[in-house]
This record gives structure tokens, C-alpha cells and sequence, in this order.
């Protein structure tokens, strides 16, 4: 099952498009991307957060080639502490949130940095797996400051997607594909109505615009 979460221009996260897909697919993302080109997505998004479903990169690649990609630091955290003992875990979990929640890209690249030399000898899998999406895991500091605790993880989608699998688990099985769909709409826009609103909302006029942002704040022209 795929779904995309977008934004208003009042800032009110709303479910976009729900659709029975194969997650890795490339196929299914690419007819979900055209339906929405189909319903009047007519100008490219300037940013998609996803987690690493190579289907959906690939699909956005053809569709819309020119969106900026964020992967999510909540997966990417889970698969990278995946790949290491228990007993290392808690301080290497503090070295991740050390990248994503410092106050500039440099800072944040310095953790990074920090993170494969103290790891990448006995760890290599762990730091391999941060590594090969270096490009895509600091995206959001070229967006404003106030946005970036919505645009680096995936979550408010995630937590639709957990109860939907609850939901299957206790019905064991769903029925028809009819009937499937109805229950994963209505019970992601019963998740819907819990999501908080963007903050900064009245900023995105200006990110929309193509106004350049270095470390969240405007790019001061030369």
C-alpha cells in the first residue's frame, strides 16, 4: 500500500494519495506520480522525504526530475544502529541525533565525519550504510529552519501506515481489494486529523518561489 502526504499553503498536512501499489515497485510509484500529475500536480514539488524504497526514488527520478531528496533520519537512524552490537547502540544513537539536529550543515557533517572514524574499522556495515546516502541525508538545511523537524522523517505517514497494520492483524485479512482501500483511506484520514500543521507555514511562499536558504535562514544576496 503507497501513500504521499503533502502540505497547504496554510501549513495543514493532508493525505494526497492512497493507492494499492507495491511498495518497491518502480511501476506502481511511477502510476501514483502520474495520477497526481493527472489530478493537476502540474509543477514539480521542491522536496520529497522518503525512506530508502529504491521503486519511489527512481519513479520520482522520470517524473519529476528536478525535486530535491531528503531520506528519513528515523529509518536510516533504525538501519544504521540495526548493524551494530547492543552494547554500542546508546552512544552511537547520541552521534546520529548529534547530525540531524545540529544547528548547521558543518556541524552536522563534522558528527558525521565523527561517526566513521569512531566505527568504520570494526564496523564497516554500520558505516557503510550511512555513507551511501550522504548526498540525500542533509538536504533539509537548504530549506527554512523552521520546517526541518517535518521534512527529515517520514513519521506522521509511518504512524497511519501502524495503524493500518493493526487493523489487518485484528480483522486477519481485509476482504475484497475494495474493501481493503476503503479501510486504509478512512482510517489514514482518521490519522489525518491528528497531524500538526507545518510550522512556518507562512514562510512557504518563499520556498515555492525558489529562495535560496543556507542553514535555514534566507541566502543573503551578494
Amino acid at each position: 500500500m503507497l501513500l504521499i502526504m503533502g502540505t497547504l499553503e496554510d501549513g495543514t498536512k493532508e493525505l494526497v494519495t492512497v493507492w494499492d501499489g507495491i511498495r518497491e515497485s518502480t511501476e506502481s510509484w511511477r502510476e501514483v506520480l502520474r495520477d497526481l500529475k493527472a489530478r493537476g500536480l502540474a509543477e514539480s514539488p521542491k522536496l520529497a522525504v522518503g525512506d530508502g524504497a529504491l521503486g519511489f526514488w527512481a519513479a520520482l527520478e522520470e517524473e519529476f526530475p528536478r525535486v530535491l531528496e531528503q531520506r528519513c533520519w528515523v529509518h536510516k537512524t533504525a538501519n544504521v544502529l540495526d548493524k551494530l552490537p547492543e552494547s554500542v547502540q546508546p552512544y552511537a544513537n547520541k552521534l546520529i541525533h548529534e547530525m540531524y539536529l545540529a544547528p548547521t550543515k558543518e556541524t552536522a557533517l563534522a558528527a558525521y565525519r565523527r561517526f566513521l572514524s569512531e566505527y568504520e574499522a570494526k564496523y564497516p556495515k554500520a558505516t557503510d550504510c550511512l555513507r551511501k546516502d550522504e548526498d540525500v541525508l542533509f538536504t533539509f538545511y537548504d530549506f527554512r529552519a523552521e520546517h526541518w523537524r517535518h521534512i527529515r522523517t517520514t513519521n506522521p505517514i509511518e504512524s497511519a501506515f501502524a495503524t493500518v497494520r493493526h487493523r489487518t492483524r485484528q480483522t486477519k485479512g481485509c476482504g475484497s481489494r475494495g474493501a481493503t482501500l476503503t479501510m486504509v483511506f478512512q482510517l489514514a484520514r482518521q490519522a489525518e486529523r491528528h497531524w500538526r500543521k507545518l510550522n512556518g507555514a507562512e514562510l512557504l511562499a518563499r520556498v515555492i518561489t525558489g529562495i535560496k536558504f543556507v542553514d535555514g535562514v534566507m541566502e543573503k544576496a551578494a
